[in-house]
């Protein structure tokens, strides 16, 4: 983590700022890093090489597990129904048109099918993966938001500018883009994580600030990382 100060001194000297805003603040650098990846920048553009893709889809498709774990954590400790609603709907996306989207690439990639059950994981895959596993075992709602807020934001916040300017091929770099960049994953971003993370945080004490910024910088030094490897396997 930066210097960046607590919630309160944060929000004190910047009036009218998010608690989310404040978070991601205390994640720079890599906060920034990870929205401007290489990896980020070629898949906007399509050119992100095959063999790099290949190697992050196929690390990136053993998060999903952990992930809906995550995400059903999420569900079961959320404060009430209108919480949890949101998280329910993406999840079904997330088993549905995102796993689709994975075989196809899969296929599409001449990935076999030893690499898309059991591949081996880059350093920044398997902490990522427990980073998941430890944060859904826990009690708090903020917790999970944290790193699943890191998770989503990340992607819409790279993905959105190239909604409607990404080229149609290859599939595998467009659909990527789309589905990060669509109108209903902006709204889950925005109002089914953001929104609902900036309510949890000034409710907590300092000890779970502590706990939730501590999470959501991991996520996002994490996230970098996880881009950097995708290039340092292909290699």
């Amino acid at each position: 983590m930066n210097g960046t100060a607590d919630w309160p001194a944060y929000a004190a000297a910047h009036p009218g700022a998010r608690p989310t805003e404040w978070l991601r603040a205390t994640a720079e650098p890599d906060w920034s890093a990870a929205v401007g990846h290489r990896f980020a920048e070629a898949c906007k553009r399509g050119a992100v090489p095959a063999e790099v893709m290949r190697h992050y889809l196929v690390q990136d498709y053993q998060f999903i597990g952990s992930f809906v774990a995550l995400l059903g954590r999420a569900i079961h400790t959320a404060p009430d129904l209108p919480s949890r609603l949101p998280l329910g709907r993406f999840m079904g996306l997330l088993c549905s048109e995102e796993n689709t989207y994975f075989q196809r690439a899969f296929d599409a990639l001449d990935v076999p099918e030893a690499l898309r059950r059991d591949p081996p994981l880059s350093t920044a895959a398997r902490d990522f993966r427990a980073l998941m596993r430890q944060t859904a075992e826990s009690p708090h709602h903020a917790d999970q938001l944290a790193v699943l807020c890191v998770a989503e934001w990340v992607y819409l916040s790279w993905a959105l500018p190239a909604r409607d300017t990404r080229p149609a091929e290859p599939f595998w770099c467009a659909e990527w883009v789309d589905l990060h960049a669509s109108p209903y994953f902006e709204c889950f971003v925005e109002e089914g994580l953001r929104a609902a993370l900036d309510r949890a945080v000034p409710a907590l004490d300092a000890a779970g600030r502590a706990r939730v910024r501590s999470l959501f910088c991991q996520a996002a030094r994490l996230e970098r990382g996880f881009f950097d490897s995708a290039y340092e396997m292909a290699a």
